[in-house]
């Protein structure tokens, strides 16, 4: 288990039961947790080891065993599985992921499965190649849709692992867990965000009840309470994405065609943009007409230029992005369009394209709870224009799409917004969530 960290509608971890039960055999889940993930830190750890508790507690009800280990996954897995006879893994789609996932097949003694459980629609079933629009990448999803919104059904094991003595760690605390591990500890957990499964569909339960009927048309105002919250959820793989697709369906309310534009469509657009662009997390990653536009301008005035540290503090002129930055900081999230908005603001106050997409991503990286995602990579270059069309020219961001305040102003109420963020802002001034400049070479 790495990428659906999960007890619940999963489908890898059935499909090893189903393996299992016909072999006779008992099923052990096991974690390798490692401080090498590339851009993690305190934040993210703390959330994720909420989520592996919970996890533990939920498959031992089952009479599955799960072990934590400590190390390097590869390594760990296939002296873990010695005398396994078979060895059942999730997909992952991120360049270290499938990097794991090769070295770990080829040093295995038995066989290796690896099963899609983060996607409604494997990738490679989705397209075999890059897709370059929602345009048109959705028809392709869309025609083989209703095979994959099935119902999973959730087994048990005939035989039991509980009483084999396997070592690996507690992660009972996972505060104490997390202050051990050698990781960046600058960033402090979130104030507003518990990490489990539980806690993900009570949230989505409350979401659909509450928030999807109005979703439609009310998704992108940052002052209202119209989201579902789930991008860290689904990064971690503590909630499934075919589980909220159904209980959407089955709710009936109006925004679920467009929330599941968003659940489905969208974001496994940007799931096919890392599998198949080798340089996702780079200014290469953008469309040949992006980058030579951006490219074209780079020498144009710009009317504000900030630095790496100016921006990370929301030291700005502008208080709706400053409010944005801050929200990031402190909860671990920002509102999706606000981040758009944001993402546009660093290309253009930035002194060259290439430095304000290294910006923009190592600021997403390291305060988002969800960042190091596929979403994440693809919500930054989508703000320099992937998955996107040429505009009007216009000074910086040349055929780019431009976003400014007055936008912000004429549709949404932008003071409330900004009043909302410095009460967050007041009520952790002296917590540890507080922001702070970086503590390692920054990236320009």
């Amino acid at each position: 288990m790495q990428a659906s960290q999960r007890p619940h509608y999963n489908q890898a971890l059935e499909y090893a039961i189903e393996k299992a039960n016909a072999l006779r055999k008992p099923v052990v889940v096991l974690f390798v947790l490692t401080d090498q993930y590339p851009q993690a830190n305190a934040r993210h750890y703390r959330f994720m080891l909420e989520g592996l508790a919970e996890t533990g507690r939920k498959l031992a009800s089952r009479g599955i065993t799960m072990v934590v280990r400590y190390g390097r996954p590869p390594a760990e897995v296939v002296e873990f599985a010695r005398a396994a006879v078979m060895v059942v893994t999730d997909c992952g789609h991120l360049r270290i992921q499938r990097a794991w996932r090769q070295k770990t097949a080829c040093l295995l003694s038995c066989a290796m499965h690896e099963v899609e459980s983060n996607l409604v629609v494997p990738v490679w079933s989705a397209s075999e190649k890059l897709q370059y629009s929602a345009a048109t990448i959705r028809p392709r999803i869309t025609a083989g849709l209703e095979r994959h919104l099935v119902r999973l059904q959730q087994s048990k094991p005939k035989v039991d692992s509980l009483s084999a003595n396997l070592g690996g760690l507690d992660i009972g605390s996972s505060g104490t867990l997390a202050s051990k591990l050698n990781i960046d500890k600058s960033v402090g957990a979130s104030p507003c965000l518990v990490g489990g499964t539980s806690k993900a569909r009570k949230l989505l339960a409350a979401f659909i009840r509450n928030g999807l009927e109005h979703y439609g048309h009310r998704r992108n105002d940052p002052c209202a309470d119209c989201t579902s919250n789930m991008s860290p959820y689904l990064h971690f793989g503590q909630i499934s994405p075919l589980f909220i697709a159904l209980e959407v369906v089955k709710s009936g309310k109006a925004g679920g065609g467009a929330y599941l534009e968003e659940l489905i469509v969208r974001r496994e657009l940007a799931h096919n943009m890392v599998f198949y662009n080798r340089r996702y997390d780079t200014f290469r990653s953008l469309p040949s007409w992006a980058k030579a536009t951006l490219l074209g301008h780079r020498r144009d005035r710009r009317p504000y230029l900030y630095s790496l540290a100016e921006l990370e503090n929301a030291r700005t002129h502008d208080a709706y992005w400053n409010a944005a930055q801050r929200q990031m900081v402190i909860t671990g999230k920002m509102h999706g369009y606000m981040r758009m908005y944001w993402g546009k603001k660093i290309l253009e106050w930035t002194a060259n394209p290439r430095t304000a997409f290294k910006r923009a991503l190592y600021l997403n990286d390291k305060y988002e709870i969800d960042g190091r995602d596929a979403n994440g990579f693809a919500g930054v270059a989508w703000c320099f224009g992937l998955h996107d069309r040429p505009w009007k020219e216009r000074p910086i961001f040349g055929m780019v799409r431009y976003m400014n305040a007055s936008g912000l102003e004429r549709k949404f109420d932008m003071d409330r917004y900004v009043r909302r963020i410095e009460s967050l802002k007041a009520g952790t001034e002296n917590s540890e969530n507080r922001i702070q400049k970086p503590k390692w070479r920054s990236p320009g």
